[in-house]
């Protein structure tokens, strides 16, 4: 695997048409060799954004894709409420959690190996209030490393799709597509 792909959008609506090629592009992919496509959502923003851009990508075709739901919260490794050992558990595709800070606090989320067996992992971060942690994340300091740091697909390609406020602390070389870029 090479480094992540930082890749900076002026605009949501931007970011989420890529973001839907993407997917979509994945699972042709995936799907016309014969393989399987899963696809892992975390909550947020990311499943409004992908409910409104999906049905707009040209003869799309959900019917053999696998879709679940996973979870990842962005806090330190020495916090009481970090599910970074269930993230290095290696036995488990996923791991419950009973104790998260946002309602409901029983949760499954998936283990950093599963996550890290991927063929594709792609976050997305959106609003400005997402620019420390981001920075964290993909650029270290001070602090703890956080769970999301430690996602590097063996064997895949690694996205941080994110729009222009969420990237307004990164120092790093970022990619700035034009209109109708593909990823």
């Amino acid at each position: 695997m090479s480094g992540p792909r930082v890749v900076v959008f002026p605009s949501v609506a931007e970011l989420g048409s890529t973001l839907a090629q993407l997917v979509s592009s994945r699972a042709e992919n995936a799907l016309s060799t014969g393989e399987s496509f899963s696809l892992g959502l975390s909550g947020g923003s990311l499943v409004s954004i992908l409910s409104k851009e999906l049905p707009a990508v040209p003869s799309l075709d959900c019917s053999r894709w696998l879709i679940g739901f996973c979870d990842e919260r962005l806090v330190p490794f020495s916090d009481p409420e970090s599910t970074y050992g269930l993230y290095k558990e290696s036995q488990r595709t996923v791991a419950p959690i009973s104790d998260s800070p946002k309602p409901p606090p029983q949760r499954v989320t998936m283990t950093l190996p599963t996550v890290n067996a991927a063929r594709c992992v792609v976050f997305v971060s959106t609003g400005g209030s997402k620019a420390p942690v981001l920075k964290q994340v993909l650029e270290g300091g001070e602090g703890p490393e956080l769970p999301a740091a430690l996602v590097a697909p063996r064997q895949g390609e690694l996205f941080w799709l994110v729009d222009e406020p969420a990237a307004a602390s990164l120092t790093s070389q970022v990619e700035r597509p034009g209109p109708g870029a593909k990823l």
